[in-house]
């Protein structure tokens, strides 16, 4: 049996890989694959097989794939191309002859209508158009959306945003990825579909003062309209097609998009779901 992790180099999937290995998954039997292999080295030295794979290459990923018992398709980071590499990786698994393939979704795929879903909704569909056995991870927000910004937070002195009073029902990427990892181990997941989001949703005003309270700082939340914060985003160097992306994002959280009711994720994982608070007192360590 193998079990193969694309995206492997990135954040979540490492944490995967990580995860697999801590539930006494031989090592040999995991595939970590990515483009960037060579960061993948530390997890070669402890047995595990590192293959190169893009997903824009359907060469690379067939080889990759061959043999393959269960797939973690991790989805890609290049927004607006991403349904065609999804494809790619669906119809390779689906040729292996794969007993699962498993997705990273997004959060309430079935009626959120924020910009950011539209590929994921594309690749849910395609998944289930594919007659390849499936499980979908709906994954929520990351608090790291958040703590990774913590420096620039503090040297503007508030959080801004477009979210209003709408909550998001964050975790850590670790939450993420324990249950990506708890699901690929797991006998009969075919079909089923998680909602993962963090047991105790928050608004970014309550973000905010957690971070003022930690901080020992005044930080407020300045919400903005939606045309303000993505040029702000874009005045920061963020992309203006992603900028915009990213406030449409708060708008949704502000509809409640993002917000996960039900306990999946403190389910698949054992244990409760990481704090908001432990976050960013984390993050706050390490600035």
């Amino acid at each position: 049996m193998s079990i193969v992790i694309t995206g492997a180099t990135g954040q979540l999937g490492r944490h995967v890989v990580e995860a697999l290995l801590q539930r006494n998954v031989p090592a040999g039997e995991i595939v970590a694959a990515g483009r960037s292999i060579e960061k993948l080295a530390d997890f070669a030295a402890r047995g595990v097989q590192v293959k190169a794979m893009d997903y824009a290459d359907a060469a690379s990923v067939a080889q990759v794939l061959q043999g393959a018992s269960k797939v973690l398709l991790i989805s890609g980071s290049e927004v607006g191309q991403r349904v065609d590499q999804h494809r790619t990786v669906i119809e390779a698994a689906k040729a292996a002859g794969a007993e699962l393939v498993a997705y990273t979704s997004i959060a309430n795929a079935d009626s959120t209508t924020m910009k950011l879903a539209a590929e994921h909704q594309a690749t849910e569909a395609i998944l289930k158009d594919s007659g390849v056995p499936f499980a979908i991870l709906r994954n929520g927000w990351y608090l790291e959306n958040y703590t990774e910004q913590l420096q620039g937070t503090l040297a503007q002195g508030a959080l801004a945003g477009s979210a209003g009073e709408g909550k998001v029902s964050a975790a850590s990427r670790q939450d993420y990825a324990e249950a990506a990892a708890a699901v690929l181990i797991a006998e009969n997941q075919a079909g089923k579909v998680y909602e993962l989001g963090g047991d105790h949703a928050f608004t970014l005003a309550e973000l905010a003062q957690e971070i003022s309270t930690a901080a020992n700082r005044t930080v407020a939340y300045q919400d903005l309209p939606a045309s303000d914060y993505a040029g702000l985003l874009a005045g920061f160097g963020v992309p203006q097609p992603f900028a915009d992306i990213l406030a449409d994002c708060d708008l949704g959280i502000a509809r409640g998009d993002l917000l996960v009711s039900g306990s999946d994720l403190r389910t698949l994982i054992g244990r409760p779901t990481t704090p908001m608070s432990d976050s960013v007192r984390s993050a706050l360590a390490a600035v």
